[in-house]
């Protein structure tokens, strides 16, 4: 008469626990994914480009890792 309760609450505590494994996955997913500005697959030109038009390196570096990146 009890093995139907118990089987339940099993299940239900099996069910908490998978729930809040997956709410936390996803908040760690949704707070380390969106820091990186590279997240999406850009070519190193496409990424050098950024970061001049930013204004992180200037002409001549822009200049050097472009001629790098063309060899």
């Amino acid at each position: 008469m009890y093995s139907d309760g118990y089987g339940w609450m099993g299940i239900g505590m099996w069910l908490f626990w998978i729930v809040l494994i997956v709410i936390i996955v996803l908040i760690v997913k949704s707070v380390t994914g969106n820091n990186s500005t590279y997240t999406n697959k850009q070519s190193p030109m496409e990424i050098l480009k950024e970061r001049y038009a930013r204004g992180e390196i200037d002409e001549e570096e822009f200049a050097r890792r472009k001629r790098e990146l063309e060899k």
